[in-house]
């Protein structure tokens, strides 16, 4: 895999644990939306 597929697959992973928490109910959408905008800032800067 390249950095930019490893980059992705991590981001995947993480949004997938930050929305199965907001599902369960661990987790405000407020505080949901601010760690995925963290995520994709980070992906962002790993992809360029």
């Amino acid at each position: 895999m390249t950095d930019a597929e490893d980059a992705i697959e991590e981001f995947l992973g993480e949004a997938d644990t930050v929305l199965g928490e907001y599902e369960q109910g661990y987790m405000d959408a407020d505080a949901a939306l601010s760690r995925l905008e963290k995520d994709v800032e980070t992906l962002r800067e790993q992809v360029e």
